[in-house]
């Protein structure tokens, strides 16, 4: 008795895989917007400081810009829009400034960073989402202390635009729901280039939950 073999074969074809590479954010990264040669960093004022700094872009045109006190700057846009609420938190708070400074300036402040003491304080805080939701990663905020904030105010800083409105209108745009819309409206920010000697200055190895600092800095 013969046995009769079924010589159909099924053949299956390859699943074609595809793979995702998911990129995450650096646990401590400087975004801004910058050019080649000048960067963008933020900080909120009340109309008396504000309004005669652009309109003489400068910040010491009034006599309110405290030369004694620590002025905290931010490169990130959303790190701004919850310290000040969209600009609507209070009065100090009510002028949002965008503050261009050369490349060159921002780094040389950035090599006198410290996390607890000197003319310059550097803080990790959590970056924010345009929602002002808490992200897990980590933006730069950085104090201006006395010794050098005559300086910085008179030199560093090259120009000086109030971006409140803006501000005001994506926050606007949030609170309507909006989010996809208020996050075209945003300033472009990518991650800023940093040297290994700025790295170990800044502490940007560090891992997650070593912090040691206090959140929630920049509020002069």
């Amino acid at each position: 008795m013969s046995t009769q073999l079924d010589d159909t074969s099924t053949t299956t074809a390859p699943t074609a895989t595809t793979t995702t590479t998911t990129t995450m954010t650096p646990y401590r990264q400087i975004r801004a917007q910058y050019t080649d040669t000048t960067v963008t960093l933020y900080q909120a004022y009340h109309p008396s400081i504000a309004l005669p700094a652009v309109a003489n872009q400068s910040l010491l045109s009034s006599p309110s810009f405290q030369l004694t006190r620590m002025t905290w700057i931010k490169p990130s846009w959303n790190w701004m829009m919850y310290r000040s609420g969209y600009a609507t938190k209070t009065a100090h708070q009510s002028h949002i400034l965008a503050l261009t400074m050369p490349r060159e300036a921002f780094e040389h402040i950035l090599s006198l960073g410290n996390p607890a003491k000197g003319d310059v304080r550097i803080q990790w805080d959590p970056e924010r989402s345009v929602s002002i939701g808490r992200l897990e990663h980590r933006s730069i905020q950085i104090g201006i202390g006395r010794g050098i904030v005559e300086k910085w105010a008179g030199e560093w800083v090259v120009g000086i635009e109030d971006v409140t409105e803006l501000a005001r209108r994506i926050g606007g745009l949030v609170a309507e729901g909006k989010v996809e819309e208020a996050e075209g409206l945003r300033p472009v920010e990518r991650v800023y280039p940093v040297s290994e000697e700025l790295r170990r200055v800044l502490g940007m190895d560090l891992e997650e939950g070593v912090d040691g600092g206090v959140e929630g800095g920049g509020a002069g």
